[in-house]
């Protein structure tokens, strides 16, 4: 199984504030959406309840430390991410995306294979970041890069990561 984790960041790596994006970038959404449709997200619950149902064409794998927490036909909820790792193995996931938020990032980076990085030329506030990226695990493979414009209200860069194996 492959593990991708996909985020949009601030150059102060503010991710986002109260629970929801702090910025408007289209283009980002859009690749979001293609990178990830057909293939199954594991989330925290916030995270999950930020996106308000269920994206389409793909599978939720929501963390929740409730054990009443339900979710609709066809997603999954798990009390740890090692729990959400084994189903995954288990029904053959090929790719795992990981989408957030914070805590989740933080516990899940170190077992990635790539990162999928919105860099986002901003510093807005927030309340929740993510972790500082190991550039001695991390190694830069591809990068585009996007003024502002009339849709997107920020420069930012698409950026590849791939684990430097060892």
């Amino acid at each position: 199984m492959q593990i991708t984790l996909i985020v949009a960041k601030a150059k102060n790596n503010v991710i986002g504030k109260d629970n929801q994006l702090i910025w408007k970038l289209p283009s980002d959404l859009k690749r979001f959406k293609n990178l990830t449709s057909g293939h199954h997200l594991l989330m925290g619950r916030k995270t999950y309840d930020s996106l308000g149902k269920p994206l389409p064409n793909r599978t939720h794998l929501i963390i929740t430390r409730n054990p009443d927490f339900e979710v609709p036909e066809g997603h999954y909820a798990f009390s740890s991410v090692e729990e959400a790792y084994i189903f995954c193995n288990k029904t053959d996931v090929e790719r795992l995306f990981i989408i957030g938020g914070g805590q989740i990032y933080q516990e899940t980076i170190n077992s990635c294979d790539v990162l999928e990085v919105t860099e986002v030329e901003a510093s807005p506030d927030g309340d929740t970041f993510f972790p500082e990226i190991d550039f001695n695990i991390w190694m830069e493979t591809n990068r585009a890069s996007f003024p502002a414009d009339e849709k997107n209200e920020y420069p930012f860069a698409f950026v590849t990561y791939q684990k430097i194996k060892s």
